[in-house]
């Protein structure tokens, strides 16, 4: 009966248009109280749930990329962006995907990318004879490359989630060839629809050209080699990293582009804030109701019911990912992390899955999330910077979401495609 409560009530929350986290809290509580438990033991749940050293990367990241949006960075990006791939079949097409991939490598945020490419983007193509929707399905997509990127957000959430035992620098490395499949997936379907539909080429700019966008973009760039390299040298932790990526983004943004002022600084920090703010009451929220599953013993459950369906690790893997699909729709990424995270890893390790390969899939996995409605809360963004509704927008992404689609296959049922940089690496 209990079980029922805690997902009817959380359900029930969700159907009427309750806020993530009020949800989570509330069928928390309601549980609990059914339960007969002291109702203070949600209260210092939900601040055990993101009283978290590791976590404290995350609002430095954001405020990162939030500086970096701001101060530069991301204009330079797209320049170099467009002359590499601008005259590809789809030209800012293609400039969106690699654009969002460079810039994906120093957020490590969908919605950031999409925030930062989409404005200068979006516009330029539908000046150019792009269709609206395509242009935002493109820019939507590409930003899910970010999701597996250092220094994604959201595998730091997973380390954190699966109690430390798995290593961020892992994490990293693990995902750093499906972002790369994930970002050829996506300019393949970009490729193919600018083809259906007869969307220019950008005239190739020349190499010198190419040369003096590379040197204006390389102190961007050396961003991703700060975070990612410095963790996988060991020279400092992800926390560390993350305040190391605020002061050189100041560096970079007042000193060498001198693009940041007082009024873009204070912009960056306000929203970095807000942000910060919702992401962790959320994991603190999805932090009890992560001790309550494992309070029930669901893990347990889950393990014994699909051990009653199959021994077969392949299956296993499908049905999880099956699952992941289907809460992708209603969860957003942040806290289906947290919520299966504690249901499905025990599950994983039963059947023999590394979880550095069970993360990126469900980070994965949830990212496919993001770019379809209800939830779909990047689609949303990426629709309001175009102009179009949601229906609008969905008229062209489908060849974006299959291409996703089989890049999480892959990943799913070929684990070497995210264990052997790790492996490499150590």
């Amino acid at each position: 009966m209990e079980i029922a409560i805690l997902f009817g009530v959380f359900a029930l929350l969700l159907i009427l248009g309750v806020p993530i986290a009020f949800a989570i809290s509330t069928a928390t509580l309601a549980t609990v109280v059914y339960l007969g438990l002291p109702p203070v033991v949600v209260v210092q749940q939900v601040s055990a749930g993101f009283n978290k050293i590791s976590l404290l990367a995350i609002p430095l990241f954001i405020f990162t990329g939030e500086l970096m949006m701001r101060g530069g960075i991301s204009d330079r990006l797209i320049s170099l962006a467009s002359s590499l791939v601008g005259h590809l079949r789809g030209g800012l097409g293609q400039v969106s995907v690699l654009a969002s991939t460079l810039f994906g490598g120093v957020s490590g945020s969908a919605l950031a990318d999409v925030s930062a490419i989409g404005p200068t983007v979006i516009p330029q193509m539908a000046k150019r004879g792009f269709s609206k929707d395509y242009a935002v399905d493109v820019t939507v997509s590409a930003s899910l490359v970010a999701l597996l990127l250092p220094p994604s957000h959201n595998l730091i959430l997973f380390s954190a989630v699966a109690g430390g035992g798995v290593s961020i620098a892992d994490l990293f490395a693990a995902g750093i060839v499906p972002a790369l499949m994930l970002a050829i997936g996506v300019m393949g379907a970009a490729y193919w629809l600018a083809r259906v539909r007869g969307y220019p080429t950008e005239a190739f700019p020349g190499f010198d050209e190419v040369f003096k966008r590379l040197v204006a973009a390389v102190p961007g760039l050396l961003m991703i080699f700060v975070i990612f390299g410095g963790i996988r040298a060991g020279i400092f932790t992800a926390v560390e990293s993350s305040a190391i990526a605020v002061l050189y983004a100041l560096i970079v943004c007042l000193l060498i582009y001198r693009a940041l002022g007082w009024r873009e600084f204070w912009a960056a920090a306000a929203h970095a804030a807000r942000s910060s703010g919702a992401v962790l009451f959320v994991i603190g929220a999805a932090g009890a109701f992560g001790w309550l599953i494992a309070y029930l013993q669901i893990p347990g459950a889950v393990v014994e019911s699909l051990n009653a369906l199959t021994d077969d690790r392949n299956v296993a893997l499908l049905l999880m990912l099956i699952s992941l699909l289907i809460m992708g729709t209603f969860l957003d990424l942040a806290p289906k992390i947290i919520i299966v995270t504690p249901i499905f890893l025990p599950v994983a390790r039963a059947y023999g899955i590394e979880p550095m390969h069970f993360g990126v899939m469900m980070v994965l996995a949830g990212g496919l999330g993001l770019m379809m409605p209800p939830i779909g809360s990047v689609l949303f963004v990426g629709s309001a910077i175009g102009g179009i509704t949601i229906s609008e927008a969905m008229r062209s992404i489908w060849p974006f979401f299959f291409a996703a689609l089989t890049v999480l296959l892959l990943v799913t049922f070929i684990p070497a495609l995210s264990l052997t940089l790790p492996a490499l690496w150590r």
